[in-house]
């Protein structure tokens, strides 16, 4: 087999894979506009679940992250901002920082290893078990049921999430400014939200929502097209971390820069 073989597979198959999520993704929008507010959705009850599940159960993880992540950067700033005297705008620092990149980003990773394995795993487990197949015997849409609870908890718990992340982040910037750098409390407070601006927590805000789109799509992607037994399941998990990882990346990239370039 030689390289070029590799590279046209490889490319028939990434292509054929988008389509595939692409189609997913918006058979999951019609059902999501249609199905939830019926009086006979059976799913209902699951968004709430997966609600609790991808919110309510990843807040302690999501605390003590960007509790650590804020101070290490409280601490990391500080030592620059030294030099040129400016310790005061270390407060500033890490408020934009945290509000407009490293929360969304690092909180939707934290997601994405936590839950959207989590959601590839089981719908692995239920598709490598004919699970899905007899839903569909009965009739029952597994989008519907499966695929759009889980979105739905997603984009709603992801935002959420990523504001009580920025405030954490931002606290642990204080712990630092306060009581090591022996900066006021009151200063470091103003400081703080003297060069935050809404359109910065909006920008991060619309990014956690790309972000939970990828997830809910990726996750929910790889596990209904597992193959292959308890094997299958495990590298479809594998898989679906790894291209959730690289497409928030890629799509934090793609966003910083058309935000960047909108507000020259």
């Amino acid at each position: 087999m030689n390289i070029f073989e590799v590279i046209g597979r490889t490319t028939l198959r990434t292509g054929v894979a988008i389509w595939d999520i692409m189609a997913l993704f918006f058979k999951t929008l019609y059902w999501l506009f249609f199905a939830p507010f019926r009086r006979k959705f059976i799913g209902r009850r699951y968004i709430f679940e997966q609600m609790v599940f991808a919110g309510i159960q990843s807040i302690l993880i999501v605390f003590f992250v960007t509790l650590f992540i804020g101070i290490v950067l409280a601490m990391q700033g500080a030592y620059q901002l030294d030099k040129l005297g400016a310790v005061r705008y270390v407060a500033s620092l890490i408020s934009v920082s945290i509000c407009r990149e490293i929360g969304p980003v690092l909180i939707a990773l934290v997601i994405a290893g936590r839950v959207g394995a989590a959601i590839t795993a089981e719908l692995g487990s239920m598709k490598v078990t004919e699970q899905i197949e007899a839903l569909e015997t009965m009739a029952l849409n597994p989008i519907r049921f499966l695929v759009v609870p889980r979105f739905l908890a997603l984009i709603v718990m992801l935002p959420a999430l990523t504001v009580i992340g920025d405030i954490i982040g931002m606290f642990g910037g204080y712990l630092v400014g306060v009581y090591n750098l022996k900066i006021s409390s009151g200063l470091y407070i103003k400081t703080t939200f003297d060069f935050l601006e809404m359109k910065d927590i909006m920008t991060g805000l619309f990014k956690s929502f790309i972000f939970a789109m990828i997830i809910a799509m990726i996750g929910c992607y790889q596990g209904l097209n597992t193959q292959g037994g308890a094997e299958g399941v495990g590298r479809s998990t594998t898989l679906s971390v790894v291209t959730s990882f690289i497409l928030i990346i890629l799509a934090d990239c793609i966003l910083t820069g058309i935000f960047y370039f909108s507000s020259v």
